[in-house]
């Protein structure tokens, strides 16, 4: 194994900003296109339909990216595949600031995707190098940074687009990579801690053609029909796809993703709790930016602009921010699954008050506020749950999996709201929008949702399933 990269001994303080502000870095790039999407047509020469490739592609990276860089940093080092994440990041921003043509866009879109990795190898370079005093609480912060990024790249992103120019969106994002390229290299030591072994390639591939099916199919299966032959044919893929790929996986000597240890109680519990509330959570980012630009004509819009409505949406990613140390606090007093619960119970009041509470821009506020708390508690808790679960050499693949859940859940969340509300619709001037009952519809299946991954949550043992057996190959160090 060759050498690896030289880096500065352990500073926590320095450690856990640099890898939050990592995180947020990448998660931006979820939301980043979301305020010129109505332009891009305009701008590409493109239709509508092609230019959604924007952000399908960017899902669609994300998703194959996410397990195989995990299992990657597993094997060869968490902080060379966080580097190689951050640089594909950086490359994927340039091809889309040069772009002036829908091609290359889409091109950089899936390459700003295939930095998805970085939340899960953080996570996982914290659990190796912080103190435990310290791990509770930089974990937290690192796996809410996945919705914080979120939250803060619309305003951000719409300040950019009405102000600059829509490359100047990619410009920011290559830039902020730049800068936390270089971070990593100063402050992020190299762990140690390796599983060892070869690269399942028969996996990756496996694995990456269920997820593209999947999720390219409940992407698009609204503007293909959902019982069109392409729709079901990817469909169909996928369950074949995923099938064989677990008969694989349970069969070869160093797999991808080691299903006994998925298959663990606390860990498959968790996995599963995390897509429902991944679906939850989306919900808001669904539907209160259209409520807000809603026309007042409807009689329940609010009239806002983009960028008014992104400063709305703003503070729920800071509240998830501070209530992340808030949940380790939590999760070290009475257990993560404690918090994990708790948050289920902050989201799913928050939706239930914006059922009814929606008339009014400061409602949205305070509904945004109530469902980021609960966000930053729950996915606080998630990588706590996981890490004392499973073998600290597969850390990396199992938070990567989680993440990957999480990411599901809000694909299909985005397929079912856009069901919706394209089914209770209104007419406004010749024009089709979605009703209030629509939005409302959505808002009470987010509350829904959280109340199942409430109930998933409480049949999670009490006691870690591990401090497990270590993998079948021994950790390595660095040669």
């Amino acid at each position: 194994m060759s050498a690896v990269p030289a880096a500065p001994p352990v500073r926590a303080g320095a450690v856990v900003p640099v890898l939050a502000s990592a995180g947020i870095t990448v998660a931006l790039m979820q939301t980043l296109v979301i305020p010129v999407i109505p332009e891009l047509p305009r701008l590409l020469h493109a239709s509508a339909g092609s230019t959604a490739w924007a952000i399908t592609a960017t899902l669609l990276a994300a998703a194959v990216a996410t397990p195989i860089m995990g299992r990657l940093g597993d094997m060869y080092g968490k902080r060379r595949m966080l580097l190689i994440s951050v640089g594909i990041l950086v490359a994927g921003s340039i091809v889309a600031a040069l772009s002036s043509s829908l091609i290359p866009l889409v091109v950089g879109r899936a390459l700003q995707g295939f930095a998805a990795g970085v939340i899960p190898l953080g996570i996982s370079i914290m659990r190796d190098e912080l103190p435990s005093d310290r791990l509770g609480t930089a974990t937290a912060q690192m796996s809410a940074s996945l919705g914080v990024g979120g939250a803060l790249g619309l305003p951000a992103a719409a300040l950019l687009a009405e102000n600059v120019s829509w490359h100047a969106l990619f410009w920011v994002s290559a830039g902020l990579g730049v800068v936390i390229f270089g971070l990593v290299l100063r402050f992020v030591p190299e762990s140690a801690v390796r599983s060892g072994g070869r690269f399942d390639v028969l996996g990756g591939a496996g694995l990456s053609i269920g997820l593209v099916s999947l999720l390219l199919a409940i992407s698009q299966g609204g503007d293909w029909g959902w019982a069109s032959a392409p729709t079901l044919s990817l469909f169909a893929l996928a369950v074949v796809a995923i099938l064989v790929w677990g008969w694989w996986e349970r069969r070869t000597s160093e797999p991808l993703v080691d299903l006994r240890t998925t298959a663990r109680p606390q860990v498959l519990l968790t996995n599963l709790a995390s897509m429902v509330f991944g679906f939850a959570m989306f919900a808001m980012s669904l539907v209160v930016p259209q409520l807000l630009q809603m026309p007042k004509a409807t009689g329940f819009g609010l009239g806002q602009s983009m960028l008014a409505s992104g400063l709305v949406m703003g503070p729920s990613g800071l509240v998830m921010l501070v209530t992340a140390p808030l949940s380790a606090k939590i999760s070290a007093a009475r257990g993560p699954k404690v918090t994990l619960m708790l948050g289920a119970v902050v989201v799913a009041a928050g939706y239930g008050v914006g059922s009814i509470l929606m008339s009014e821009v400061w409602q949205i506020v305070l509904v945004s506020l109530l469902i980021g708390a609960g966000i930053g508690l729950a996915y606080g808790a998630m990588p706590a749950l996981i890490m004392s679960a499973v073998p600290v050499s597969e850390t990396a693949a199992a938070n990567s999996f989680n993440t990957l859940m999480r990411s599901i859940g809000t694909s299909v969340s985005s397929a079912v709201a856009g069901v919706i509300l394209a089914q209770l619709t209104i007419n406004l001037g010749g024009y089709t929008l979605p009703s209030q009952n629509g939005f409302r519809t959505v808002l009470i299946i987010g509350a829904a949702a959280a109340l199942v991954a409430l109930a998933i949550a409480a049949c999670i043992p009490t006691r870690p399933t591990a401090n497990a057996p270590e993998p079948r190959t021994p950790a390595q160090a660095p040669a």
